[in-house]
């Protein structure tokens, strides 16, 4: 089955999403008040420092949307990911590039309620919003389908 074009803006938006989460994620890890996060919008969350977040940022949105836009592109087997599918009639990348919007729109939510008000916010919401609306397009979702 041929690849339907949207597959590649799907792609991409997952790699540009890891590159940018891996830049966050190492200045939340490594200098977060240099990042302009400030300690005081951490007073209303769970967490004590930036580092939790960070992690997050780092490897869940970073790392993870880089190893999906892999396997959407080369449909390649990577059987950790066909272990923790939860749509055994799809690839594991298709699974999981739903996951990763529904991660990215949780995030973004989270982050809404916790730190003042910045531009990029809506941003991501939406970026989330597209790999959501991208993975469900139909010509994606049929040709993700395991049979092919």
């Amino acid at each position: 089955m041929k690849r339907p074009p949207l597959l590649y803006v799907l792609a991409l938006f997952h790699i540009v999403l890891g590159v940018g989460a891996l830049y966050g994620g190492w200045m939340l890890l490594t200098d977060p008040i240099g990042f302009g996060m400030k300690p005081e919008w951490l007073d209303q969350s769970p967490f004590g420092s930036y580092t939790i977040p960070g992690l997050f940022l780092l490897f869940l949105l970073g790392v993870l949307p880089l190893m999906v836009a892999t396997g959407l592109l080369r449909r390649q087997f990577f059987p950790l990911g066909y272990v923790l599918n939860i749509y055994r009639d799809r690839h594991w990348a298709w699974t999981f590039s739903l996951v990763i919007g529904l991660m990215l729109i949780g995030w973004i939510t989270v982050q809404i309620t916790l730190v003042p008000h910045f531009w990029m916010q809506p941003l991501f919401l939406g970026w989330g919003l597209g790999i959501l609306i991208l993975t469900l397009w139909p010509a994606v979702m049929r040709y993700f389908q395991k049979s092919n």
